[in-house]
C-alpha cells in the first residue's frame, strides 16, 4: 500500500504527521497545517477504498513506518491521530517503539465491539443509500462538528465510498484492541477523549493509560467525538504544548499526572 499524502511547511524542521479519522480525509487538518507552518507537516490521505491489498490498521501502520523511515532521516517525529487515525498511531507506537518522539491519540477505540461488528454488514446493505442523502449527511457532519465550510467536501467524499469499503473500515475500527507491545513504546504519549463521548471511548482511554506509563490522559470538556473540528484553537494549543513540553491548557481535565 503506497502512502498518498500532502506535505506542508518547513521540510527541514521537526515532523508532525496528522492522521485523519474514518469518513473524512486530510482536509480535516487544514487548521492544524496552517497553525504549524514552522514544522514539516505530513498529512496522509488514508485510502479505505484502496487499490491492491485490502485496508487494515496494522498494514497501513507498517507502510507508514517504512515511509517515515525513508523520509525524515534523524528528525523528531510527532504523530497526531483522530479516531481511526488514532488507532493507526497506537499501532505504529507498538510496532516501532523507538521511532516516535511524541504522540497525541484522540478518541481511540481499543475495546473491541464484537456484537456491533456482526451487525455491520447487514446494516450497511440496508442503509447504503443514506450517505447519498444530503440531510442524513448533514446530521452525520454535525455529530463530528464538521462546519458548513467543509460540509460539501465531506458530502462529496461520503457519496463516493463503496459499501464494501465502509464495511471493511468499520470492521477494522470496531475490532481493534490494544496491542500487547504498546507498553514498550518509548514516545511521550497524550491520550484524549471528549467529555460527552460514549462510555466505551472513556473506558478505552483508561485502558491506554493503564498499558503505558509514558501516557498522560485528558478529558476535553463540553465535547463529543470531534475535538479537532469543534475546538481547533484549543486543539492546536494542546498539540503545541505537548510538543514543547509546556503545561497543557487549563481548560483540559488531566486525569493522571
Amino acid at each position: 500500500m503506497s502512502i498518498d499524502c500532502e506535505e506542508y511547511g518547513d521540510k527541514s524542521a521537526p515532523v508532525i504527521v496528522f492522521l485523519h479519522g474514518g469518513g473524512v480525509s486530510g482536509w480535516m487538518w487544514d487548521k492544524q497545517v496552517a497553525y504549524f507552518s514552522n514544522y514539516h507537516c505530513i498529512v496522509p490521505n488514508i485510502k479505505i477504498n484502496g487499490n491492491g491489498k485490502p485496508f487494515s490498521i496494522s498494514g497501513y501502520a507498517e507502510d507508514l513506518i517504512s515511509f517515515l523511515k525513508g523520509k525524515v532521516n534523524e528528525r523528531k517525529i510527532t504523530l497526531v491521530g483522530f479516531s481511526l487515525g488514532a488507532q493507526i498511531v497506537i499501532e505504529i507506537l507498538s510496532l516501532a517503539p523507538n521511532l516516535i518522539k511524541k504522540a497525541i491519540i484522540n478518541s481511540a477505540l481499543v475495546k473491541p465491539m464484537p456484537i456491533t461488528k456482526l451487525l455491520i454488514g447487514p446494516t450497511i446493505k440496508l442503509t447504503s443509500w443514506l450517505p447519498k442523502n444530503k440531510r442524513f449527511s448533514k446530521l452525520q457532519a454535525k455529530e463530528l462538528y464538521i462546519g458548513e465550510g467543509y460540509f460539501e467536501q465531506y458530502y462529496k467524499e461520503t457519496k463516493k465510498m463503496k459499501s464494501k469499503s465502509i464495511v471493511k473500515m468499520l470492521h477494522e475500527n470496531l475490532s481493534y484492541s490494544l496491542p500487547s507491545k504498546f507498553c514498550h513504546s518509548k514516545g511521550k504519549i497524550l491520550a484524549t477523549v471528549g467529555e460527552k463521548e460514549k462510555q466505551i471511548m472513556k473506558e478505552s482511554l483508561y485502558r491506554i493509560l493503564e498499558s503505558n506509563p509514558c501516557t498522560k490522559g485528558v478529558i476535553i470538556p463540553h465535547i463529543g467525538h470531534g475535538f479537532p473540528f469543534a475546538f481547533p484553537q484549543l486543539f492546536n494549543q494542546t498539540v503545541e504544548a505537548w510538543i514543547l513540553d509546556r503545561p497543557l491548557p487549563g481548560e483540559l481535565k488531566i486525569i493522571n499526572e
